[in-house]
């Protein structure tokens, strides 16, 4: 029996040595790439379709997330609701996800039930129809939660500090509009089907206990189709930043609200920087785990807040530093008071050691802990490649972790977290 009366042994994280499992690489007839991890001790498979078919791509508001949401809701042989019985009966999950750059059809189920139901969502990616009843439904939906939606302050804050960074007409600052979910047609979403899905960009990526002939498989329902793979989609399409003039505004959403939604951030550069990670850590103490200096300040010494927090932004081409929270309403000009005090203090004075250990272990420990299993693994791998990065980026990363100085996030501070560079925003 475990004597609960003695603490468990403790572990300086920063002391192990973190590798990530590699991958293996196939490609199907049609040079799409498979990235799979075969592991795992449950007889359980992920597999993701991740398509070029975000927002990025698309010339009409919504398009592409419609698009992504419908694929599931109708084929020329299956209703929605048998597409749905389908999965279900098998006790299979299938999630779609539209995203800025991407978009993805995941399934998740019993390994021995892969060979059944791979063909059911190659039906998906090539015969979906798009039935008018269902695109009403999704239409109708939308706008009511739209509507519910525009009453909360955190809602209306994350939609315009995005389009404050990027301009609303840029895939990172656009958001959903009445006009928008109105205007959507079959047509739209058929033509953007057939460019994004039948001839689109495809990887698939792939975890847990595979099949021995999960390749076959595979190859023969999808290793025919016209899809492409191109090393950059997105450099075929640019976008211009119209970022704001004004860094600061106060919108006054609900007159009877009595909570703010606080807003502030910062262009930032993306992940492939050399001062990305370097700043991550800095992110961290400021404001990126519960133990950070905004967390002890504001939420548990001031009490203004359940929870503040900030983070760098994860998109592929552009970037931002983004702190958020939500207050009592005639709290906000303290929080905001408070948030720049922590700011300036990073910026004047050397981390402590106690403290910088402190968040070297919580990072080490996380990245460690996100590593535990097939299908995390997959995930980070995921992410690498689809930022073009690779094992190198992730052992440099560690290693900056762990060797960083006080001396260089002070420095760090005084570079970025100068508060005439943020866009403040408060919403009512």
């Amino acid at each position: 029996m475990i004597n609960r009366t003695i603490a468990p042994k403790y572990y300086d994280a920063t002391s192990f040595e973190l590798n990530l499992k590699p991958y293996e690489l196939a490609y199907l007839d049609n040079n799409t790439p498979v990235y799979s991890i075969n592991a795992g001790a449950e007889e359980v498979t992920s597999i993701e379709f991740v398509f070029y078919a975000g927002n990025w791509f698309e010339k009409e508001h919504l398009v592409a997330a419609t698009t992504n949401f419908l694929l599931k809701n109708g084929t020329s042989t299956k209703s929605a609701f048998e597409i749905n019985e389908l999965f279900e009966f098998y006790g299979a999950y299938l999630s779609r996800s539209c995203y800025n750059e991407t978009a993805s059809i995941s399934l998740h189920c019993l390994s021995k039930h892969v060979q059944i139901l791979l063909p059911i969502v190659a039906e998906l990616i090539q015969d979906s129809i798009f039935p008018d009843k269902e695109l009403e439904i999704y239409q109708k939906n939308n706008l009511q939660k739209l509507n519910v939606n525009l009453l909360k302050c955190d809602f209306v804050a994350n939609r315009k500090i995005d389009e404050m960074l990027y301009g609303f007409e840029h895939p990172y600052g656009t958001y959903t509009r009445k006009e928008d979910l109105e205007s959507l047609g079959k047509v739209q979403l058929e033509t953007f089907y057939q460019t994004y899905y039948i001839n689109g960009n495809c990887k698939i990526f792939a975890a847990g206990k595979l099949p021995s002939d999960f390749l076959s498989i595979l190859n023969n329902h999808f290793g025919k189709m016209t899809l492409k793979n191109e090393v950059n989609p997105l450099d075929k399409t640019a976008h211009p930043i119209i970022r704001d003039i004004e860094k600061k505004a106060e919108i006054l959403n609900d007159p009877n609200n009595v909570q703010g939604a606080i807003r502030i951030a910062r262009p930032f550069p993306n992940r492939h920087h050399p001062d990305f990670q370097k700043v991550n850590v800095l992110n961290t103490i400021y404001g990126g785990y519960f133990g950070s200096r905004l967390m002890s300040n504001i939420r548990e010494e001031k009490g203004y807040t359940y929870g503040i927090g900030s983070y760098l932004q994860n998109h592929v081409q552009e970037s931002a530093w983004m702190i958020s929270t939500e207050a009592k309403r005639e709290a906000c000009p303290m929080v905001l008071e408070e948030i720049w005090k922590e700011a300036k203090l990073l910026q004047e004075n050397l981390v402590d050691e106690e403290e910088l250990s402190l968040v070297k272990n919580y990072m080490i420990g996380s990245i460690l802990s996100s590593l535990d299993g097939p299908f995390s693994i997959i995930s980070r791998w995921k992410g690498y490649i689809l930022n073009g990065m690779d094992e190198e980026t992730f052992q440099r990363n560690i290693s900056i972790v762990k060797s960083i100085t006080s001396e260089e996030l002070l420095e760090l501070a005084n570079k970025y977290l100068k508060e005439e560079d943020f866009y403040q925003l408060t919403v009512i």
